[in-house]
Parts: C-alpha cells; structure tokens; sequence
C-alpha cells in the first residue's frame, strides 16, 4: 500500500506550480486592491473586443470599415442599455438564453425570408425591363 501514498510527479508538478504562481509579482501586496485591478482590465479589454467585433461585423456587410467604426460610435446610451439588458438576460439563466436565442433566430429568418422577397421582386423587375428592350 505505499504505492498509494506516494505522490505522483504530475502532482507535485501541480503543487510547485501553485507555490510560483503564489510568489508572483502583484501591483499590490493588497489582494483587494489586485483585484479592483484585475476586474478594471477585464472590462476595459471587453470592450475594446466587444466594439471591435461589432465594427467587424458590421464592416463585412455592405455598410464598410468607416461607416461601421462611425454607427458603433453613434449609438445612442439607449441603444446601449437594451444590448447590455438583452446581453445580461442570456448569460444568467438557461431560459433567459433560449428566449433571447430564440428571438435572434426568428429575426434572423424573418430579415432572410425579406431579404429573398426583396431579390424575387428586383429579378422580376429586371426580367419585365428586358422583356420591353427586346420589343
């Protein structure tokens, strides 16, 4: 039974690592303080990713890179707080996520299904508009 008692090298690999990561450098011998620090920088770096994702997103549609950076910059502290409303009811509970998943999925498809009719409706156009030219 020593073999059980004995630790495994991963294991005081684990362990050593731990000491290291407790005797590394803080900005502050105050955990407090460290982490008001650490929770500034997360939120600062979330933004910086949420407003760059949105650019990209909107930049890859018709609307291009300087029109997106513009809209991004535009929006209104309304507009801000229903996303951020929206954002919050997802993350906090599974049903919170289904029914905001949900109504992204049928304004996904509901935009989808115009957008087709809007493409029928410029081919028919175009189509009558070629009929008259060959006449």
């Amino acid at each position: 039974m020593a073999f059980l008692r004995k630790r495994s090298k991963a294991a005081k690999n684990a362990e050593a690592a731990t000491d290291k990561a407790a005797d590394a450098l803080t900005p502050s011998p105050n955990p407090a303080t460290n982490l008001i620090l650490a929770d500034i920088a997360l939120r600062g770096g979330g933004a910086l990713l949420r407003r760059a994702v949105e650019t990209g997103l909107l930049g890859a549609t018709a609307v291009g890179k300087r029109k997106a950076k513009q809209v991004v910059k535009g929006r209104s502290l309304g507009q801000s707080l229903v996303g951020t409303m929206i954002a919050r009811v997802a993350t906090r509970s599974v049903p919170g996520a289904l029914i905001v998943g949900g109504g992204l999925l049928a304004k996904t498809l509901f935009d989808r299904k115009r957008a087709r009719a809007a493409a029928v409706a410029g081919e028919e156009k175009f189509d009558k508009q070629a009929r008259k030219g060959r006449s």
